[in-house]
């Protein structure tokens, strides 16, 4: 359901003072949001690295169980996890530009966040 005109304003005011107080924060949660135009597309190589450590940490609870030994078990439990973590990263880019990664912000650019929030004003002021 998307959002009346009002919570739109709103959100907006509550990301610039967001991104105003504590641009960290901001930077750190700008990578968590898909955002228009933004699409986690999956990564090959991390869905088969983590898949394939997330096998070797079920090795290694079957290891521990096997063995009676607790620690072997939930170290590779701690494998596991991180194997299956691993194979659910993904690379987010814009999904015009699939051939550029959307975190390079080099070169003095300002963040894609910034970018995506003035384009909108812009668009809602009637700017081109």
């Amino acid at each position: 359901m998307p959002l009346s005109e009002r919570e739109q304003k709103l959100l907006e005011q509550l990301e610039q003072q967001l991104n105003t107080e504590d641009p960290k924060f901001a930077e750190s949660m700008e990578g968590e949001t898909h955002g228009p135009g933004t699409v986690r597309l999956p990564s090959v190589r991390h869905i088969v690295l983590g898949v394939v450590v997330a096998v070797i940490g079920l090795a290694a609870v079957i290891a521990g169980v096997a063995s009676k030994l607790i620690v072997i078990g939930v170290v590779g439990f701690v494998i596991m996890g991180a194997g299956v973590y691993l194979a659910t990263l993904g690379k987010k880019r814009e999904a015009g530009n699939p051939g550029r990664a959307e975190r390079g912000g080099g070169s003095g650019q300002q963040s894609s966040f910034m970018s995506r929030l003035e384009q909108q004003w812009d668009k809602r002021q009637g700017r081109p």
